[in-house]
């Protein structure tokens, strides 16, 4: 499983390693807090305020396109972005980092609600597209997978 998976993505960015080479180093995350403890967190924000009877999945799927909606505002009129956002104030970054926390926090509630294991449902899921789109065949193309031929 995902111990297996990991050890293929590491040969594989050895395999690629010219390739790698050539872009800049990734950014990464840090590893707390996880999924879990988001959700666990939430939940005891929602508990304490007695908010389960309005967070219903419908509900926090409105809330959260209305999150995405937030985030798309902070791009609005800006052209094309740079990775990094060097353009950008430490106001405009803070503010995205708030926009874009409140749409991963409805996401994870939204996915406890409709009992979706997401780490382990990401997991499935890449595994699915690394078959719609295998990179020797998807290589640099932007193509929707049902346009490759073989």
């Amino acid at each position: 499983g995902a111990l297996r998976q990991r050890g293929t993505e590491t040969k594989n960015m050895k395999e690629n390693s010219t390739t790698q080479s050539k872009r800049p180093q990734r950014f990464t995350f840090s590893s707390e807090p996880s999924i879990e403890d988001i959700r666990r967190m939430q939940a005891d924000f929602t508990d304490e305020r007695d908010w389960n009877q309005f967070h219903q999945p419908r509900n926090l799927l409105l809330a959260m396109v209305g999150e995405v909606g937030e985030v798309a505002e902070l791009f609005q009129w800006k052209g094309e972005v740079a990775e990094g956002l060097p353009d950008w104030t430490e106001t405009e970054r803070e503010q995205l980092a708030h926009e874009l926390s409140d749409v991963l926090i409805y996401l994870v509630e939204l996915a406890e609600k409709c009992r979706v294991d997401l780490p382990q449902a990401v997991l499935r899921k890449m595994a699915l597209n690394r078959l719609k789109y295998p990179a020797s065949k998807v290589q640099g193309s932007a193509k929707k997978y049902t346009e490759y031929k073989d």
